[in-house]
């Protein structure tokens, strides 16, 4: 009698449960990543020590009231657009290379006069900017 051997079978590889596991690891990667966004306007906001932080040169001052006047270093511009901040902005900086620039603005003012004078800073290459607060202060019982 004389058995032949049999042909060893072909490997079946089964891809589906690798095809799974890559599939939840992609998940669980997409679910415990933080998606952070970042502002374009880069703000310095002023620290809450207590302390004054010493400054180098005087810094320059843009104060915008209710009505949407602006006053640069002493000098009122009735609502004005961009390229007239950006050219008195220009005139009070001088040579001064990344001054440090204060804007403080009425409680009422429009977010946009605030947003207008942070974007021609920041087109100005003026990256130092500090919003101005007053502290809340607590009434006593």
């Amino acid at each position: 009698m004389k058995l032949s051997p049999s042909k060893p079978e072909e490997p079946d590889v089964n891809l589906t449960p690798m095809i799974d596991v890559v599939f939840l690891l992609l998940l669980f990667f997409m679910v415990s990543t933080s998606f952070i966004r970042e502002s374009s306007l880069k703000v310095d906001l002023p620290e809450a020590t207590g302390q004054t932080l010493t400054e180098r040169q005087a810094p320059i001052d843009i104060v915008i009231n209710a009505e949407g006047q602006f006053i640069i270093d002493e000098v009122t511009l009735l609502k004005p657009d961009n390229t007239q901040l950006e050219g008195q902005l220009k005139k009070a900086v001088g040579d001064t290379q990344d001054p440090h620039i204060i804007i403080s603005a009425d409680a009422d003012t429009d977010y946009q006069h605030i947003v207008s004078a942070m974007d021609v800073a920041q087109q100005l290459g003026y990256t130092r900017l500090t919003l101005a607060t007053r502290q809340k202060t607590s009434k006593p019982k």
